[in-house]
């Protein structure tokens, strides 16, 4: 993996490392380095965690206790400027099938400088600025 400042994650990358799915060891090794996620992809990542039986406040809690949460991995609020970028993102990602949330996580990166890591292989041909990191090739 290409050492970087630090990454930003995406609902999809989270969850395949807390579920231990194939790519997992990718997100270990970003985490390792540092990142963050924005407070709408945690809230996806919760939503998922609560649908198959967590209480979000006890994932949560969980999370933190692990090191990972306020760790690991900052959890961070979206900005007024993340507004803008993400409905200036829409023309650019609508015909990849790209949803708020996903283009909530793109302006992260480009908030931060920083590659994004996903397991949504239709962002690999994106051209909006912001390097993507697979994490199942």
């Amino acid at each position: 993996m290409q050492e970087a400042a630090g990454y930003v994650l995406d609902a999809s990358a989270l969850l395949a490392y807390l579920q231990d799915e194939p790519g997992s060891e990718v997100v270990q090794a970003a985490l390792a380095i540092g990142g963050v996620i924005n407070a709408v992809n945690y809230a996806e990542v919760l939503s998922r965690l609560g649908a198959v039986g967590e209480d979000p406040a006890t994932a949560t809690r969980r999370l933190g206790e692990l090191g990972l949460v306020d760790g690991l991995l900052g959890v961070v609020p979206l900005t007024e400027e993340d507004a803008v970028a993400i409905a200036r993102l829409r023309a650019a990602t609508r015909a990849r099938g790209l949803s708020l949330a996903d283009r909530a996580c793109l302006a992260t990166a480009l908030r931060f400088g920083w590659p994004v890591v996903t397991s949504d292989r239709s962002w690999a041909a994106l051209e909006v600025g912001v390097t993507v990191r697979l994490i199942r090739g």
